[in-house]
Formats: C-alpha cells, structure tokens, sequence
C-alpha cells in the first residue's frame, strides 16, 4: 500500500530535520549567512525548529514533493548549521543558516529579504522570530549599488571637514505655510547650521504643497549660503504615492540646484528607494535616509528584524545619511548596539564584535560608507557625548534643540555650533568629553550668551528611560 502523501504538522516539522539540519557543514565564502532568534513552540526541539526554518526560507515546504527529484536540492537549500543559547532566556535560542549564493537574484535586496523574512516569520512551528544579523557575502555586495557618494564625496562637494555636521529638523513638522518654513530654514541656516531637514511626514499636504516648499527652502538656502559663505542645503523630502510623483519632485529639486533630497526609504519602498538612489548619483544629489516605521519591525526583542539588518540593507539599496538614533536622546537606543550600527554604516571590514551584537565579520569591499544621524530630542548638554559616540563622520540634528531656543532659531543654532566647535577643540586637545563635557559647555559659554540661555533653558531636561531592545546579556 502506498504511504499516503497526507502528513500532520507535527511529522512535516520532524521531516525538515535530516535535511536542512547539518551541524558539520562548512560555511562558504560564497554563502549569505543569516542568525535568527527562535522561540518555538512547545514540544518542538531546537533542531527541527533550526531546519524549519531554514528549510521555509528556502527550497523547503510543508511535505515531500516529487518535483525534489527534478533539481540537486542539496545545492540549492539553506542549511542551519549552528545553535548557540540566548543569555538570559530559558526559551530563546540562535539559529544560524547558511543559504548558497545561487538562491538570490544580483544585487537585488528585495529578492534576499523576500527569502529571509517572507513566509518564515508566520510559521507555526516557532512563536517567535527575529533576524539578528546577515553576512552579505563580498560579491553580494558589489553587486549592489550602494550610498550615490559616501562619505568622502559629501565632505568634498560641501568642502567641510574635520566635525561633525550639524543638521535640524524644522518643527512643527506639519502646520507651517510654505514661506513660514523657509523663514525657519533660513533662520537656522545663517546661525550657523549646515543642513535643515523635511520631518518624515511632510509631503504636500494641503497647508503647504511640496512645490511651494521647495521654492522657499531653497531661496532660503541660496540668501544664508551668500551671508555665510558657507554651503547649506536643506533635505527636500521627495517621498510621495507613486514614483512618478518621486521622480517629479526630485527633478524640480535638481532644477533648483539644491544640494541634497530625502526619502523615507521603509515606507517607500526597497526597490522604489534603490531607484531614487541611482538617480541621485546620476544627478549629482545627496540622498538623506529616514528610518520611519523602523520601530515597528525592529523593537521587539523576540520578533522582527534588527536595526542592525534595516542599517545594511539601506548601505546596499544607497543613501548618503541615515537616522541610527542618538543613545542619550528621546528615542530608543542601546549604546553598545548604536556603536556596531554605526560602524556597520562607515566602516570598509566590521569584525564579528558580540558585545556590541555584531554574529559576522562583514567586508564591504570598495562600496562607500554613509553618514549615521543622530537625531531626536537632542540638545546642547548633550554635545560631548554626541561626539564622543559619533566621531567626526556623522550628523548631529538638533529639532527643538534649535528652534526651542528663548531667542529664536538663529540664536539656537549658534548655540548648536559654539557647543560642537568647543567639543570638537577639547577633544582634539585630549581632553575627555564625557567626563569633563559641563566644564567644556560652561567654559565655551562664556563668550556665548546664545549658548549660554541654551543650557540654561534645557539643564533639567533628560530623557531617562529603560531601553527595550536591549542586547542579550552575555553579549555586554
């Protein structure tokens, strides 16, 4: 009698593991590796979940079909090779996948992660999933288009070296008519700011319709770029319904001559931001990256993706900046964890580091870094830690911690750059930001009464809140 084809759920689990569990396999160069954080369901051994898992994001399926027979399944499946415990957790644990180089399309993000987080993060056989980490093998990544300039290429193009840039966000995002918001760019512009910046949301809503906006931000830019003789630019936001309105709204800021636009590169799109990407490089434009939506994929410690995966993913798809959170501002952000992102953004080779929740070695080959942003709920005290954590390469964007200021945007924006050229001094004449950051702030305001009421009017503001996405014990 034949063995009937109808199986349970439980025997097509148990079926996953002799084929896509392989403890003993050794891990190529060619292979993109991936390490998940599973939590099966009860009864479900780790081993089988590990395979399930690699099996569903790749040839695997519920049964044994016979068009198996018509392919070299062992060539093409993803293999768990390795498990390791999760500190801390009696139920957590990491799998590690290996999946050959022939399952992915070149250069194509959308086709990776459609493997990696498809069908798989609905599974029944595990609770719940979260992809830690990915390796991108170097020819992955070369296959890919990358930043449109990097960081080198920005520094040159804008002529400003050796700090870090300062950026703010216009506040209120939405609400302003569009010559009231370029009078608040300008205003920031001129004392003393290099880039204001489109707050994710602000589109071409009906108070101020993109067009209107773009026409006064930019006039704002060219007046305070002549008053300074310093170049400034302004983050237009191009995000809009369909890529043919993104395209319009790209072109019109190119035919205005500014120097750089923006995107929300999740809720846009991956392939739709891989395109304005390319275009930004043939034209010549700065890209500036929002992370909006990130949080709702990557703060669940236990499902999702994290940020560290969002981070590599938006080097490969290219974008010049991108927000990474700031650790000491408003928004969530682990220290350790902040630094490997970071360094995942600029850095050519990123050593496996498992205290700052990096699993793989990643090489980057010759694609260009990007800028991290810090930015939100960020002020004047906290400039020796913004450079201390972020380094010269970087943009530190102040919103309220410019326009908050008693004397108006200019007078906070001074305030911005007395702070972060005081910082920058101190730390290059050895001293230690962290520890002596107030003698530095309060010596530098002594000849600042701008940065002077700044810190008086924010000293009692803190942001002191546990962080939820915290990195796993053993990894601290």
């Amino acid at each position: 009698m034949n063995k009937p084809l109808r199986k349970t759920y439980d025997a097509g689990v148990k079926e996953y593991r002799s084929t896509y569990w392989e403890p003993d396999y050794a891990v190529k160069e060619t292979d993109i590796l991936a390490v998940f954080k599973v939590i099966p369901q009860a009864g479900v051994p780790r081993e089988e979940a590990a395979a399930a898992v690699a099996a569903e994001s790749s040839t695997g399926t519920w049964t044994t079909v016979w068009t198996d027979l018509l392919t070299d399944l062992d060539y093409y499946k993803g293999r768990a090779y390795r498990i390791e415990d999760v500190p801390g957790s009696d139920e957590a644990f990491y799998a590690f996948v290996a999946y050959p180089m022939d399952l992915f399309e070149e250069g194509s993000v959308v086709n990776v992660f459609t493997s990696l987080v498809g069908n798989v993060f609905g599974f029944k056989a595990v609770r719940s999933l979260r992809l830690e980490d990915v390796r991108f093998p170097v020819w992955f990544v070369m296959s890919c288009f990358g930043p449109p300039h990097g960081i080198q290429v920005e520094r040159d193009k804008l002529d400003k070296y050796g700090r870090p840039l300062l950026g703010c966000t216009i506040k209120p995002k939405l609400g302003l008519s569009a010559k009231n918001y370029g009078r608040a760019v300008y205003e920031c512009l001129r004392g003393g700011l290099d880039f204001t910046k489109d707050d994710e949301n602000v589109n071409s809503q009906p108070f101020m319709r993109w067009r209107d906006r773009f026409l006064f931000c930019q006039e704002a830019i060219d007046k305070a770029e002549a008053e300074t003789g310093e170049r400034k630019g302004h983050y237009m936001n191009v995000t809009a319904p369909t890529m043919e309105e993104v395209y319009k709204r790209a072109e019109f800021a190119r035919e205005l001559r500014t120097p750089i636009i923006m995107s929300d590169y999740l809720t846009l799109g991956w392939a739709a931001h891989n395109s304005l990407s390319r275009w930004c490089r043939d034209n010549g434009i700065l890209l500036h990256v929002h992370r909006a939506m990130h949080a709702v994929i990557d703060r669940n410690p236990n499902h999702g993706v994290n940020f560290r995966v969002l981070a590599k993913m938006l080097r490969l798809l290219g974008g010049d900046h991108l927000h990474s959170g700031t650790v000491v501002g408003k928004l969530e952000g682990d220290r350790a964890a902040t630094l490997g992102w970071i360094d995942l953004m600029r850095d050519r080779l990123v050593r496996e580091d498992r205290a700052r929740g990096i699993f793989f070695d990643q090489d980057w080959g010759s694609m260009p870094g990007l800028l991290p942003v810090a930015s939100g709920g960020i002020h004047v005290w906290h400039m020796p830690a913004l450079v201390a954590i972020f380094g010269d390469d970087s943009v530190l964007q102040f919103g309220g911690g410019t326009l908050g200021h008693p004397w108006g945007n200019a007078a906070g924006a001074a305030a911005n750059r007395v702070a972060l050229e005081a910082c920058v001094q101190a730390r290059n004449e050895g001293r230690n930001l962290e520890r002596e950051g107030r003698d530095i702030l309060v010596e530098a305001a002594r000849h600042s009464p701008e940065l002077n009421i700044a810190m008086e009017t924010w000293k009692e503001i803190r942001f002191e809140f546990d962080t939820v996405d915290k990195l796993d014990m053993r990894q601290r």
